[in-house]
């Protein structure tokens, strides 16, 4: 059979009865990862507009920074989920979270712009580990029906992250000043670096699935989900760094916000995504268990919060500061819903020992994506406003939603070739 043929494959059977407890305490550490991953990450906007003016930074070379950020996030994403594969997820997540919290506490030293866009480049490298990992902690722990929900809890700590960090990070910096907010951010990596060596394990029958062959990554390349899914992540993801780099710039210089005042409302919108979490799974639950198939199900959540998404258009019109959140917030609410079924698709297409390659090379898409539309944004931003941005980061989930749905191909096991086990 060709890699394109699809049959219902043991994969998708149900964990063993003795897994339930112990399986959230697994998933509750990956969204304990992805917390930090995004407080990290998140400490630079926060200080950005204080940082930047230090520095003497404009838009344009900030927006360079942050294509930094994505070119090794692009480079990582192809190699960090077939070296998880290879490692493991105890073991490859562990050097993922080491790296990126080393990389983020020597943000401290930066001195220009050219530091700080190494520094950037280096924290990449590790933090694209993270979702390959944690999205192999869902496939090795979780039945199929419940993959979309855990997928949204572990991917809310990206929206706890974000929430956190505003006020922690704003506190820090006027009270100790920019540098040590990116060392203590960087010191709690360490801290759960200690908890997961010691808790973590695979369950043994996964172990016995993984030792076997896996599909190589030519073949993976090869398979119409593959491409397809990279594609719709490079017009997808870019949506979600645009707000997490740019949103606090916009209430300085759009709405006129102080960094006290970024500190106080900057956190709202990404609590509204932290419930995009947690929906998106539910909703795709409620079809499923009502009958809907799988790939119905995933497809249509996907659609309609790609709708809900283009809410972005008019809150950067609207005069009132308040509905501007809101409309910001609705939009990143449906980021996050769509994202959550999403994080479900390669395990429910590929088998446990090839999720996380598959998750790497299809962020691949959500790099290049993310480093094109990082330098086109600051360019808009500092030769026109924000309005076209909002603009276009309202449409682009709409070309991601028609791509899964008449691109992607249906959500079930791709059987292996003959001599593949």
């Amino acid at each position: 059979m060709s890699p394109g043929t699809v049959v219902q494959a043991p994969h998708d059977t149900e964990p063993p009865a003795v897994l339930p407890r112990i399986r959230w305490l697994m998933i509750g550490l990956a969204f304990l990862a992805t917390v930090i991953n995004y407080l990290d990450r998140q400490t630079l906007s926060v200080v950005a507009p204080v940082l930047r003016e230090e520095l003497g930074m404009s838009n344009i070379t900030y927006s360079r920074i942050l294509f930094a950020f994505m070119l090794a996030y692009t480079i990582s994403n192809g190699l960090s989920g077939a070296l998880i594969d290879r490692l493991g997820t105890r073991i490859g997540y562990a050097l993922a979270m080491a790296w990126w919290s080393a990389a983020t506490v020597l943000h401290s030293v930066a001195t220009g712009a050219w530091s700080l866009g190494v520094y950037r480049f280096l924290l990449a490298l590790g933090e694209a580990g993270n979702w390959p990992a944690a999205v192999k902690v869902v496939a090795e722990w979780f039945p199929p029906r419940e993959r979309a929900f855990a997928s949204g809890i572990f991917n809310s700590g990206s929206s706890i992250g974000a929430v956190i960090a505003p006020p922690l990070v704003a506190w820090i910096l006027l009270t100790w000043g920019w540098p040590a907010a990116f060392v203590v951010s960087g010191l709690t990596g360490f801290l759960w670096l200690a908890v997961w060596l010691t808790v973590y394990r695979t369950p043994p029958a996964v172990e016995r699935e993984i030792a076997a062959t896996q599909l190589s990554i030519r073949k993976l390349l090869n398979t119409r989900f593959v491409w397809s899914f990279t594609l719709a992540k490079s017009f997808m993801d870019p949506v979600w760094y645009f707000y997490i780099f740019w949103f606090p710039s916009y209430l300085k210089d759009a709405r006129g916000f102080d960094i006290a005042a970024i500190g106080k409302f900057a956190w709202i919108p990404f609590l509204a995504a932290d419930v995009g979490n947690l929906l998106g799974g539910w909703f795709a639950g409620v079809l499923l268990r009502r009958g809907v198939g799988n790939t119905l199900a995933r497809k249509s959540a996907v659609l309609l919060f790609a709708c809900i998404m283009t809410a972005a258009i008019p809150a950067v019109l609207v005069a009132q500061v308040w509905l501007s959140i809101a409309l910001i917030s609705l939009a990143m609410l449906g980021y996050t819903a769509s994202t959550a079924n999403m994080l479900a698709f390669p395990a429910d297409v590929f088998r446990k020992r090839e999720v996380g390659s598959v998750w790497g090379l299809a962020s691949v898409g959500s790099g290049s994506g993310g480093m094109l539309f990082a330098l086109l944004t600051g360019w808009i931003v500092e030769h026109h406003s924000y309005v076209p941005a909002f603009a276009l980061f309202g449409i682009l989930p709409l070309v991601c939603a028609a791509i899964i749905w008449f691109l992607l191909g249906p959500l079930r096991p791709i059987e292996p070739e003959a001599g593949e086990s």
